[in-house]
């Protein structure tokens, strides 16, 4: 019984011995790991970090985003003035705009990484970079891809790559969906406004937006049309079904208010409808969710 007892203590003793030294083999790879981080920016600068940042001012509200679903909003010290998702980052200093930030509160911050998007300019990033303060400028692409890769380069930078990969797999998986649902339903003649009045302006066929309504399954009327001017003469001519803009600065009230388009179709009929354009816009982990927010306004049925 002696000699059972010992063998199951020297067995014990064995497996705890190598399960110690498999957490340390792992330790020195994620030390290792870390010295190694690198990214290659939208400016083509490849960017390397001995450690995962501890400081970061993101002038771009979808990298802010991807940074508190990543669960890092412990490192953002600073913001633009722009960031207002989620509602916690009104409580980090802001320190201006997404192009044109103020230098003066970016070094009193003392950064050790400043993250912009696809607008911030480049003499900025010079200023900065000439003060030592490393910059990292994401990627503007005008499709999903470009959102994709936003999230691995900073879910790499932050030394977390699994947790951004599961992010942008689950975006893939809502995305299919999505597509699944309304690949064999009629396509209904969609406007997208981006804004109105005495010009018009549009999502074209080569913006995100423009993509985004023929993936929800509807019919871009500018799809044939790059940028975003768009003429009136044309929305009247293309005879949209429905009408989508903003949720925000009453901008579906100010459109019923002007007597411009009170005889297209889709006033008459009622057919305008709201969406939070910054899951739209804002190229992060909230795009897949802009998509399907779409996709159940141009097809609810499709969803019930």
């Amino acid at each position: 019984m002696k000699n059972l007892k010992r063998r199951v203590s020297v067995i014990i003793c064995i497996m705890l011995a190598f399960m110690l030294v498999s957490c340390n083999l792992k330790k020195e790879e994620n030390k290792e790991a870390q010295k190694n981080i690198k990214i290659t920016d939208s400016y083509g600068k490849e960017l390397t970090f001995e450690k995962a940042p501890e400081r970061i001012i993101s002038l771009s509200p979808g990298a802010t985003e991807t940074i508190y679903a990543l669960n890092k909003e412990n490192t953002l010290v600073g913001r633009s003035d722009f960031d207002d998702y989620p509602a916690a980052v009104s409580k980090v200093k802001s320190v201006g705009g997404v192009k044109d930030p103020s230098i003066e509160k970016i070094t009193e911050l003392k950064p050790d990484l400043v993250i912009g998007g696809a607008h911030f300019s480049k003499d900025i990033v010079k200023k900065l970079e000439d003060l030592g303060i490393k910059v990292a400028v994401l990627y503007g692409a005008e499709d999903l891809d470009g959102a994709y890769k936003n999230i691995m380069d900073i879910s790499t930078i932050l030394g977390v790559t699994e947790k951004g990969q599961t992010m942008v797999d689950g975006m893939k998986k809502k995305v299919e969906s999505v597509e699944n649902k309304v690949k064999s339903l009629n396509k209904p003649k969609v406007y997208y406004v981006v804004d109105f009045g005495k010009a018009d302006f549009t999502a074209g066929g080569d913006t995100f937006i423009g993509k985004m309504i023929e993936k929800a399954g509807g019919e871009n009327i500018a799809k044939d049309t790059k940028g975003w001017n768009y003429s009136f003469e044309r929305i009247v001519e293309n005879k949209p079904e429905m009408i989508i803009l903003s949720d925000k600065y009453n901008t579906k009230k100010n459109f019923l208010a002007a007597d411009k388009y009170k005889d297209l179709a889709a006033v008459k009929g009622n057919k305008i409808y709201e969406i939070d354009d910054n899951m739209l816009l804002r190229q992060g982990p909230r795009q897949a969710d802009g998509l399907e927010a779409l996709a159940k306004l141009i097809h609810p049925e499709a969803f019930k």
